[in-house]
């Protein structure tokens, strides 16, 4: 077929319905990640600060510093390293 991929890469580097299937529902999903996005920025800003006074966790999948924080959340949520209790804290 032409200009068709197999395989085609989405917006998000997991798929979606890999991501949906750590998840009950897709509402949780943008919830949780959003949840998650925003402790990564705060984590980065802490950092950037310099001062020592680190409250936040940081990424806990490989990350370059021009990931952005929901695709970090995004790919931690794929790899299964959260629980809900961590992304319910903020």
């Amino acid at each position: 077929m032409f200009g068709t991929k197999a395989n085609p890469e989405g917006i998000t580097k997991p798929a979606i319905d890999e991501l949906l299937s750590r998840v009950e529902s897709k509402y949780e999903l943008a919830v949780f990640g959003a949840t998650r996005a925003r402790q990564i920025n705060a984590y980065r800003q802490e950092m950037k600060s310099g001062d020592g006074n680190i409250t936040e966790v940081g990424p806990l999948v490989a990350a370059n510093p021009e990931d952005k924080p929901l695709s970090i959340a995004l790919e931690e949520v794929a790899a299964d390293k959260l629980e809900k209790s961590l992304a319910q804290e903020a």
